[in-house]
C-alpha cells in the first residue's frame, strides 16, 4: 500500500485572534538575533505557533511515509552526517534548522509506532499525551519547589494518588514522577537503604556492610547498577534462581535469606518483579511480601512494564500482593502509551520520603513545612512536568482505554506464541506471559548447520532483519544460548503482523544458515 503524502509548509497562526498577526518584517533590524525575538514571550506568541506547527507536519509526514520501523542503516553510514554539521555556523532560521534535524533524524529514526516493530519495550504514544507535550515544553516548568510550579505540584500529586489507589498502597501512600524504571528503582533501594542503617553509629561506609538484596535471576539490570550506586556493591545482591515460567522461587528466597542470616548478613531488601523484561514473568507477589516481611526487608515490587494491568479489567489480579509492598516502579511510557518519560515511584508510607529529604536554604527551607515541595520526595532537583500527559491523556481517554489497549498486546503475544509453536524451525523458550515471545531458530538438518553456530545464528538474523528494513525484533540469552525476542506492545499490530515478521525470521534464518555453511 502506498502511504499517502502531504506537503510540509509552515503551520497557519491557529488562534490569531488572541495573539496578533505576525508583523511585517523590519528591514532596520539587526543580523544578530536579539533576544525579542528568540526567547518565547507574549510578543513573538505566532512564532511559537508557526515554528512548533512546522515541525508538527514534519513530524506527522515522517510517520505517514515510514515504510517500515526502521532504515536499516548501520551507525558508520550515518555518521559522517552528523559529525560534518558545523554547529558554529548556523542556518538563519527554524525551518532550515528542523529541515536538517528532519534529513539527520526523521529519515533514520526508529519508528515506534509502526506494527512490525517488536524489538524492546517502547510503546506507540497516546495522541491526548502528544498535545499535551506542547504546554509542557512552552511553558517550561520546574517540579521541585511549588514557587516554580503551582498547580503543576498539585495535578503531579493528584496523579500519585490514583496511582496509588490502582495498586491499593493505602491512604498513607505517596510518590513522585521519575525519569524511568532505572532511577525508580535506584530510588527504592536508596530509601530502604537509609531506613536500614539510620539506626546504627559510625561512618556510612562501614554501616552498609553485610547488607544484602535478594532479586530474581531475571530482575531488571539497574538492581546491580543500583547497588553499586549505593555502595553496597554487586555482590550485595543475591540472584535467587526461578521456576519454568520464570518466577522467582519463595521457597528458594526464603532458604538464601537464612543461610545468610547465619553468615551474619543482613536483608536489605527483596525485589520482585511484575514483567521482566525477558519473559514478562510476574513474580509471586503476596508470597514474596510475606517473607520479606517475616525477615523484616523492604518490599519493593518493579512494575515498570506490568503496570499496565493496573488498570485491566480482566487481568487485575494477576497483580494480587502488589498492595503489600513498601514501594512499586511504574512505568507510563511503557503500559500507558505515554511519551518518553513518564514514570513513577510509589511508597506505601510517604513519610519515609524523610529518608532522602535534603533542605537547602535557598529552595526548601524546613522552616516552609506547609508549602508541598516535591524536591523533598526526589532524587532530582529541576524536574520536567511529565505528569501532564498522563493527566491529559485520562482525561481525555480514561484509564479503562488504556488498559483495553494492554490487554489486546498481552492477547496477541499469545497467539504469537502459538504460532512459533506451529513453526518447524522455531522453538519456543518458555510460556507466554505477557507481551514477549522469547524463542529460537533452529534450522532444518538438511542445511547442515553445526550446533556450535546456531547461537551466532541468532545475532545474525536480527542484523539481517534490521538491514533489511522489513521488521525489527531483539535478541537475548536464556541458560547461555541466544536467542530472539518479540516485545509486543503496540495494539495496533496484527496477527498478520505478526505471521509476516516470524515469516521473515525464517526466511532470513535460512539465507544466513546458508552462508555460514557455506563460508
Amino acid at each position: 500500500m502506498t502511504a499517502p503524502s502531504f506537503t510540509v509548509q509552515t503551520a497557519p497562526a491557529a488562534g490569531a485572534d488572541l495573539i496578533g498577526p505576525a508583523p511585517a518584517p523590519d528591514v532596520h533590524a539587526q543580523r544578530q538575533p536579539s533576544a525579542d525575538s528568540v526567547l518565547l514571550s507574549a510578543d513573538n506568541a505566532y512564532r511559537f505557533v508557526q515554528d512548533t506547527g512546522t515541525a508538527a507536519l514534519l513530524a506527522a509526514a515522517a510517520i505517514v511515509r515510514a515504510p517500515s520501523p526502521t532504515s536499516g542503516r548501520d551507525p558508520s553510514e550515518l555518521q559522517e552526517s552528523a559529525s560534518g554539521v558545523d554547529l558554529a555556523a548556523p542556518l538563519g532560521s527554524t525551518e532550515a534548522a528542523l529541515a536538517e534535524a528532519s534529513s539527520l533524524y526523521l529519515d533514520d529514526a526508529v519508528y515506534f509506532h509502526h506494527p512490525r516493530y517488536a524489538a524492546h519495550l517502547n510503546c506507540p504514544v497516546a495522541l491526548p499525551a502528544v498535545a499535551a507535550e506542547a504546554l509542557v515544553t512552552s511553558i517550561n516548568t520546574s517540579m521541585d519547589t511549588w514557587d516554580q510550579s503551582a498547580g503543576a505540584t498539585l495535578i503531579e500529586r493528584r496523579l500519585v494518588r490514583w496511582a496509588a489507589d490502582l495498586a491499593g498502597l493505602g491512604p498513607a501512600a505517596d510518590g513522585i514522577f521519575t525519569s524511568g524504571g532505572t532511577q525508580s528503582n535506584l530510588q527504592a533501594l536508596l530509601m530502604a537503604r537509609n531506613r536500614a542503617v539510620s539506626p546504627a553509629d559510625g561512618p556510612l561506609p562501614e554501616r552498609l556492610a553485610g547488607w544484602r538484596i535478594y532479586a530474581s535471576r531475571d530482575s531488571h539490570f539497574s538492581i546491580v547498577r543500583s547497588a553499586v550506586h549505593l555502595g553496597l556493591g554487586e555482590d550485595a545482591v543475591v540472584a535467587i534462581p526461578v521456576d519454568r515460567n520464570h518466577r522467582m522461587d519463595p521457597a528458594t528466597l526464603d532458604r538464601a535469606m537464612s543461610l545468610d542470616a547465619a553468615r551474619g548478613l543482613r536483608p536489605l531488601a527483596v525485589v520482585a518483579t511484575a514483567g521482566t523484561t525477558d519473559f514478562g514473568a510476574i513474580d509471586p507477589l503476596d508470597d514474596l511480601a510475606s517473607a520479606a516481611r517475616s525477615k523484616g526487608a523492604w518490599f519493593h515490587v518493579d512494575a515498570a512494564y506490568g503496570c499496565g494491568l493496573l488498570a485491566s479489567s480482566t487481568r487485575r489480579h494477576w497483580l494480587a500482593g502488589i498492595e503489600r509492598a513498601d514501594s512499586v516502579t511504574v512505568d507510563f511510557h511503557k503500559s500507558f502509551f505515554q511519551p518518553i518519560g513518564s514514570s513513577a515511584l510509589l511508597v506505601a508510607e510517604g513519610s519515609r520520603f524523610a529518608h532522602i529529604t535534603h533542605h537547602a536554604e535557598y529552595l526548601n527551607p524546613d522552616q516552609d513545612p506547609d508549602s508541598p515541595n516535591q524536591v523533598d520526595r526526589s532524587l532530582q532537583t529541576t524536574r520536567r512536568f511529565d505528569a501532564l500527559k498522563l493527566w491529559v491523556t485520562l482525561r481525555s481517554l480514561g484509564s479503562d482505554v488504556l488498559g483495553e489497549l494492554f490487554d489486546a498486546t498481552v492477547d496477541l503475544a499469545a497467539e504469537a506464541g502459538r504460532l512459533v509453536e506451529d513453526t518447524d524451525e522455531l522453538e519456543l523458550a518458555a510460556p507466554v506471559q505477557l507481551g514477549t515471545v522469547v524463542f529460537r531458530f533452529e534450522p532444518a538438518r538438511e542445511l547442515g548447520v553445526d550446533a556450535s553456530v546456531v547461537d551466532r545464528l541468532q545475532d545474525l538474523i536480527r542484523r539481517s532483519l534490521y538491514r533489511s528494513g522489513e521488521a525489527m525484533v531483539a535478541a537475548t540469552t536464556v541458560t547461555g544460548r541466544r536467542h530472539l525476542k518479540l516485545t509486543l506492545l503496540n495494539p495496533r499490530t496484527t496477527v498478520a503482523d505478526v505471521e509476516a515478521i516470524l515469516e521473515a525470521v525464517v526466511r532470513h534464518g535460512r539465507a544466513v544458515a546458508r552462508t555460514e555453511v557455506t563460508a
